[in-house]
């Protein structure tokens, strides 16, 4: 990753617009901005979102939804289970800019959803969107087992805070013998485009979850995941699907992460 702005990597999407992009946010205290690089590590510019705070931004989604690409900023970041409320900020997926320029544009969110989590405040990086049911999936950190909360893609009618519902829980255990702190924590999460697998992220590694078109989330999530093997970065945080549903992609924290890819 040689974006000189990705210095702890929180979130990552592949562009709908181009597979060859990625959208990228940073960890809590950074700028309000969504970066926007190559495949190949490269940075192409970035938006910052003038309606919005990075209080603790932990995941970055994408989805589609009336004929045109969204991005969901997941604001759930909550290290000691404090927080009153978390937001959820989705715009449009921006245009990307020329071959020979940068992007660089200041925007204002399509909405914000404002929520809390059915029984108490929850540490969770790990959010994505099952566009086709209208759902919000939630995976807590902390917990164990990771419980599974989900929230209407909805635009709401009025201000005001949603709860989420507690619908499963999910395992995403590391072989025994690795000695990585924290290893079993969900991180970052996923889901296919064409709602056929779930990817979480851990210290550890990748799991995958495979989806029948008849099952729901909480019993794909309940079965025990499969599992690529170790990604070997020093504090995986991101995650990402690509459209088509052949590679899945990870980063780190830290400058210069390498990008990991998994090929299926």
């Amino acid at each position: 990753m040689e974006a000189p702005g990705i210095r702890e990597a929180s979130g990552i999407v592949v562009s709908r617009k181009d597979p060859g992009h990625y959208w990228i946010i940073n960890d809590s205290g950074a700028p309000a901005e969504i970066h926007l690089v190559q495949a190949d590590g490269t940075p192409r510019g970035k938006i910052t979102l003038k309606d919005a705070r990075n209080v603790d931004w932990e995941d970055l989604a994408i989805f589609e939804w009336d004929n045109q690409s969204w991005l969901l900023v997941a604001d759930t970041g909550d290290n000691e289970s404090k927080r009153d409320f978390c937001t959820l900020h989705i715009l449009r997926e921006p245009a990307l800019p020329k071959p020979d320029q940068k992007l660089d544009a200041r925007l204002t969110t399509d909405w914000q959803i404002r929520f809390r989590y059915e029984g108490g405040p929850r540490d969770c990086e790990s959010v994505a969107v099952d566009a086709a049911a209208r759902k919000i999936l939630l995976l807590s950190k902390r917990n164990s087992p990771p419980e599974l909360h989900e929230l209407p893609l909805l635009k709401p009618e009025k201000r005001g805070i949603q709860t989420t519902r507690r619908i499963g829980t999910s395992t995403v255990d590391a072989p025994l013998e690795s000695t990585i702190p924290f290893r079993n924590q969900p991180t970052a999460m996923d889901i296919a485009a064409d709602q056929s697998f779930a990817a979480v992220l851990t210290y550890y590694g990748v799991f995958v979850f495979p989806k029948a078109p008849a099952e729901s989330w909480p019993e794909a999530f309940a079965r025990k995941p499969l599992s690529p093997g170790p990604h070997l970065l020093a504090q995986a945080e991101s995650i990402a699907i690509s459209a088509d549903g052949k590679r899945i992609i990870a980063l780190s924290e830290g400058k210069k992460t390498p990008i990991v890819t998994y090929q299926r």
